[in-house]
């Protein structure tokens, strides 16, 4: 299994007291050295090409924020979206990550890849940063794996606690793209409502309410998404892997545990081996007490290795 990683990811400097922070990426770094994971390799993501980005975000968006990228110090996108002198590489390089990971994936050199970087993506709309994140990486790799690889049908997971309110965006036309979202409702950002289906119903939307546990958790991904997702039979499954639905987590309120997120990516393998020569990219977003990130992150990763 590839790991792909970047320094630049380090050097996104979001202030003091903001919980997307680096140490996230340092916590699961030095949990990655205490794991046993035979076959894990770690490769250094490649910047990302600017006709990527537009793919999924449209000038003049690419190039106002990089306009917005200071000199020295801090500017703000939106009042939570911080971006510092050395934002625009890690921008570059978290959906670079995610771009080479799907080249690996594709070309047949590993069954999966999971990016270890930031900033995070999913709440990047088409023309508008918010939610700590400037590109959408997920969707920037979907939009690769069409252009370049001729991947059609493609189904993004999202099992951060937030919903993925920038991906449903950029994907809400698109009939070949199913978007499945579990997430904390009501919460931030606000949108991801059961009637949120899609122009073309490729959209899935599971909002549960404050307090869900594992139990309660399973029962509704085994009920709906995990059908869901069988019928489509893509040909990629990319997840949106955030951790902040875990019980420990400061921004949210579900009570989820590591072998909950082992458990959800089991049964994606599980799918992607049946439909899709079990093709997974898992894309790193939220998840902000650092002991529960780099645990889920540990069980999220064997689980992803134990039949590639």
């Amino acid at each position: 299994m590839l790991v792909f990683t970047h320094p630049a990811s380090l050097e996104h400097d979001t202030g003091p007291g903001h919980p997307e922070r680096a140490d996230r990426i340092r916590a699961i770094l030095r949990a990655l050295e205490d794991a046993d994971l035979p076959g894990l390799v770690r490769r250094e993501a490649p910047m990302a090409p600017l006709e990527a980005i537009r793919r999924a975000h449209p000038e003049p968006y690419p190039s106002r924020v990089r306009a917005a990228v200071p000199a020295s110090g801090h500017a703000y996108l939106d009042p939570d979206t911080v971006v510092s002198p050395r934002s625009w590489e890690a921008a570059l390089a978290a959906a670079g990550g995610a771009i080479a990971a799907v080249d690996a994936v594709l070309s047949g050199e590993d069954a999966r890849a999971f990016c270890c970087l930031r900033p995070p993506g999913h709440h990047a709309e088409p023309a508008r940063a918010m939610g700590f994140c400037l590109f959408n990486n997920v969707a920037v790799a979907a939009l690769h794996a069409r252009h370049a690889h001729g991947v059609r049908r493609i189904a993004i997971v999202d099992f951060d606690v937030h919903h993925g309110n920038g991906t449903q965006a950029i994907f809400w036309n698109d009939p070949d793209t199913l978007f499945v979202s579990t997430h904390q409702w009501p919460l931030y950002p606000g949108t991801g409502r059961r009637t949120e289906t899609g122009a073309h119903g490729n959209v899935l939307n599971l909002p549960l309410p404050p307090g869900t546990d594992g139990k309660a958790y399973r029962a509704a991904v085994e009920a709906e998404a995990l059908p869901r997702i069988d019928g489509f039979a893509p040909e990629l499954v990319l997840i949106s892997a955030g951790f902040d639905a875990h019980a420990r987590d400061p921004l949210a309120n579900f009570a989820l545990l590591e072998e909950d997120f082992a458990w959800i990516t089991r049964a994606l393998v599980e799918l992607a081996e049946r439909h899709a020569r079990g093709r997974i990219v898992s894309v790193l977003e939220g998840g902000y007490d650092l002991v529960a990130l780099a645990a889920s992150v540990i069980a999220h990763l064997h689980a992803l290795a134990e039949t590639a």
